[in-house]
């Protein structure tokens, strides 16, 4: 006898709904694109399709592991937890508290166990050296919109389905899905916008999937975007083409700067033609409706946190921030709506190369540095959440050494691959049918306001839930006993009913608390959040609450995004500030790169539709084909180079041998490798197999962008040679 499960994707940013067939056994028999699902209506990408074999891999730890020596072995969670209070304990109680450090990787951002419980987890453990995968991707991002609007999470992304006109640079999403903008079917969507007569112009130093989708595709030298972005800023000035649609701090000062980036001495920069800059900018200001956005490509660069900025400085300026069609603020069903202290980036630093925090964060281009430098504060032990930084941070071999004189490690993780086999404890979350899932991050990003729950498929069979393994860990370095979930919901509604004007003003707190439904903590915390929430029966808002969701499988459609800038800016003066210190200083540093000669050939990353960083090689359908691990460069490049199948690329922190994948969608003096490969002698069967090469052992840990700390891995400087050469020496 089958039985069929709707849910929510959980493998990218797209949160596509899915229907699972399931036999008698709770295996996976098909999975299809849930087209009842409002906002994806059916959408699936060979991803998603593959969720019941990444659900049922093989190779995914079932028992905590415990490691005595070089050997593993399997444990009872008791048994797990105590040797983790051990080790924790033996630790602080020799070097303290600031000995601890703690990373979330990437799939930690898709799980309901990461958004409700690695705070308090990290609270107890009471250390700073915080660290995350959002340093290797999008703090820049993060960091622009604080200081613009106030608020870290303040993201305007385009309103895809209205717009007239879409400037992207960076981002590539019929491979990603989308990134900081959630929109299901983002390949459909950009067909739409294209058929309604729309235009869409694709900033790429690739000829992407997405780019050969665009009307017109612009080559531009990797890491050389705020320079063309600073281009068009220049041109809305010098032609009086900009139209502001809201008060602003900050005009006069992004009008000086932009005086010293014209389109002909930017142009050279860049390698982009001082008439397409124009052309470009003419085109921004004349649509009637236009987007600017901008993703990885962009962030993981030197001046990252500039692109960020001047991208909505762009929509600013053409008057298409916070209004349809243009860039607007999505509103998530959980949203809070207190208020906090105004944005502000540094308010601690790293010991040792005295690197500003971001968001709680220090930059995870120092964590090396953290392990491996003595002194007070050095960092001893380390939790890891879903993180595998040996193939995503910079310099991952370094990592890969510190990690190995650590003195203690716990791992909550499905695998023993590069990263947790330094682990003393791991500790394996269960299987995603085995989870309920709620997308609190990603809704915040979404291109139409929408909402879904998945209830969990299956039983846990006795063990615990990723929420009860982080909360036990909460509790094992607070050193208190009782419901941490019991805890926060009593804290909620008591702030709740004491704040004058909140739809549960005076009433009573055991009232509310018995009015909870759920079958866990983490459930009647998403049903709190919901019923307070801007939709929600207990902020006058609407009748939304976690009963709601489950009375409706496929999502509720909460409508298009509607302008709401007043309500979403936390700036201090209560307006747009365009031209933030912070980032006018690092202007500056802009202007002399000009200065600067452009290497002769440099490296950046890829993304390929079936994979997600290194997490997903382990999944037979999604590796092979075009998801492999080549070096892709220019025919001309080859020939100049004298290569033949085989390149060794050398950087400042290493070399690779790669073979060579020739293609003109790339640039001269441009390569490409993909991200997160590496996998040679993992215990991992199918990864083992299809090992390729960690792009990271060529990225330099100690170039940074200097406002958000986030690592460099596109524009990275390297020499090609043919494989002879290594052989001749």
């Amino acid at each position: 006898m089958t039985s069929t499960v709707h849910r929510t994707c959980p493998l990218c940013e797209a949160v596509c709904g899915l229907t699972l067939t399931l036999d008698e056994g709770g295996h996976v028999t098909s999975v299809r694109g849930d087209g009842d699902d409002p906002f994806s209506k059916g959408f699936i990408c060979p991803k998603g399709a593959s969720l019941g074999r990444l659900d049922e891999d093989p190779d995914r730890l079932r028992k905590p592991l415990i490691r005595d020596g070089e050997q593993w072995r399997e444990a009872g969670w008791d048994e797990a937890f105590a040797a983790v209070e051990q080790g924790l304990k033996a630790v602080t109680e020799r070097h303290g508290r600031e000995s601890v450090a703690v990373y979330l990787g990437n799939p930690s951002a898709h799980t309901m166990a990461g958004a409700l419980y690695a705070g308090p987890m990290i609270k107890s453990l009471g250390t700073r050296n915080i660290f995350s995968a959002s340093t290797s991707d999008q703090m820049p991002k993060h960091v622009a919109s604080g200081l613009m609007f106030g608020h870290p999470l303040a993201i305007p992304v385009p309103d895809l389905d209205r717009t007239d006109y879409l400037l992207m640079l960076g981002a590539n999403p019929l491979e990603s899905n989308g990134s900081l903008c959630t929109a299901p079917d983002f390949p459909g969507r950009l067909k739409a916008l294209r058929a309604r007569g729309g235009r869409l112009v694709v900033v790429d130093p690739r000829r992407t999937r997405t780019a050969a989708l665009g009307d017109e595709h612009v080559f531009v030298r990797p890491g050389t975007d705020a320079y063309l972005l600073f281009g068009l800023v220049n041109t809305l000035f010098a032609e009086d083409l900009v139209r502001l649609s809201h008060e602003v701090n900050g005009l006069d000062e992004v009008r000086e700067a932009a005086k010293h980036f014209p389109p002909d001495v930017v142009g050279r920069h860049t390698g982009v033609p001082a008439e397409v800059i124009v052309r470009l900018a003419r085109e921004l200001a004349g649509a009637r409706r236009a987007a600017v956005y901008a993703r990885i490509g962009t962030c993981t660069a030197e001046f990252g946190t500039l692109a960020q900025w001047l991208v909505d400085v762009l929509n600013v300026l053409t008057g298409n921030l916070d209004r349809p069609g243009g860039v607007m603020f999505p509103k998530s069903a959980t949203e809070s709506g207190g208020r906090r202290r105004p944005y502000t980036v540094g308010r601690w630093r790293s010991r040792v190369r005295g690197l500003p925090e971001a968001n709680g964060e220090l930059p995870v281009a120092t964590l090396a540095d953290e392990i491996e430098t003595p002194g007070d504060g050095q960092i001893r032990m380390l939790v890891t959440v879903a993180g595998n930084p040996v193939l995503s941070a910079p310099n991952g071999p370094r990592l890969d050494t510190a990690f190995a004189g650590l003195d203690f490690m716990v791992c909550v993780d499905p695998y023993l691959n590069e990263t947790t086999r330094h682990a003393h404890v791991i500790l394996p979350p269960p299987r995603v049918l085995q989870s309920g899932h709620y997308d609190f991050a990603l809704l915040g990003f979404a291109v139409r306001n929408y909402t879904r729950y998945s209830p969990p498929a299956l039983p846990l069979d006795g063990r615990p839930s990723e929420a009860r393994i982080l909360s036990r860990l909460a509790m094992i370095a607070s050193g208190l006993e009782g419901d941490l979930d019991e805890f926060v919901i009593g804290q909620t509604l008591a702030k709740a009913v004491d704040t004058p004007g909140s739809g549960v003003e005076g009433r009573d707190v055991a009232e509310l608390r018995a009015a909870l439904d759920g079958e866990s903590g983490t459930e009647r915390r998403l049903d709190l959040m919901l019923r307070l929430g801007p939709y929600g029966e207990w902020s006058g808002g609407g009748d939304l609450s976690l009963r709601k969701l489950l009375d409706n499988p496929h999502g509720l459609d909460l409508g298009p995004l509607e302008p709401r800038l007043p309500e979403v800016l936390k700036t201090a003066s209560g307006l747009i500030e365009l031209a933030p210190p912070q980032l006018v200083e690092d202007v500056e540093r802009l202007r002399a790169g000009l200065e600067r000669e452009p290497a002769e050939i440099v490296l950046i990353g890829r993304r390929h539709l079936r994979s997600n960083n290194s997490w997903m090689h382990n999944v037979g359908p999604l590796v092979g084909g075009s998801n492999r691990c080549t070096l892709q460069i220019n025919p001309a490049d080859v020939a100049r180079l004298a290569l033949d199948g085989e390149a060794v690329v050398r950087s400042a922190k290493g070399e690779l041998r790669v073979p060579i994948e020739p293609t003109d969608t790339i640039m001269p003096g441009v390569v490409s490798l993909p991200h997160g490969w590496g996998h040679a002698g993992s215990s991992q069967s199918v990864a083992a197999e299809h090992a390729g090469v960690n792009a990271n052992a060529l990225t330099d840990e100690t170039t940074i962008d200097v406002p958000s700390g986030n690592a460099v891995f596109n524009g990275v400087p390297v020499t090609i040679s043919p494989t002879a050469v290594i052989i001749a020496h």
